[in-house]
């Protein structure tokens, strides 16, 4: 792993499409699958999401849906295992989960326990909103016996708090 060039990240940044009112008015929704279609900012986009944390963790925990498709590219660039975190009833085994709150309700999230004990956890998600997810995912993952190394996100929405909620050690390779 190695820092990608300021120019590759840069370009890579312009690929995220940014959609208004979607999926309400409102909303500025960051589309982040024309960077995914584009190799080599994948690749720049990968590296940086990863490299603050080499050689601290030895799984790459996703969390669902985009943080899943980001995490999988993580952990095969680290060469480390892949840990999936699910919206719950997703799973077909036995799972831990935790729920969390919403604006208008609750959430929940759940892992199998398939984690070595000890294991040193990097979260990845796209996006770092109000840090409600990230939070819980924070705690799965310590329910299951790991410790969180670390968690890195692809976009940080800015103002809205998410950072404070989420919890220490994050980086984020985009801000909004």
């Amino acid at each position: 792993m190695q820092t990608p060039p300021i120019e590759a990240l840069a370009r890579a940044e312009s690929l995220i499409a940014v959609v208004p009112g979607y999926p309400e008015p409102g909303i500025l929704f960051r589309d982040i699958m024309p960077l995914l279609a584009d190799a080599s900012a994948l690749r720049a986009t990968i590296d940086a999401l990863v490299e603050p944390f080499a050689g601290e963790f030895d799984v790459v925990a996703g969390i669902e849906a985009r943080g899943f498709l980001l995490a999988g590219a993580a952990a095969m660039a680290a060469g480390v295992g892949l840990m999936p975190i699910r919206k719950a009833g997703k799973l077909p085994r036995p799972a831990a989960s935790v729920s969390y709150a919403l604006e208008y309700g609750t959430a929940e999230i759940e892992a199998h326990d398939d984690l070595p004990p000890g294991a040193r956890v990097l979260l990845l998600d796209d996006v770092l909103a109000t840090g409600g997810t990230i939070a819980a995912a924070r705690e799965l993952v310590q329910t299951l016996g790991g410790t969180v190394a670390g968690t890195a996100v692809l976009l940080e929405l800015d103002g809205l708090g998410g950072r404070a909620v989420a919890g220490p050690g994050i980086h984020a390779v985009f801000h909004a």
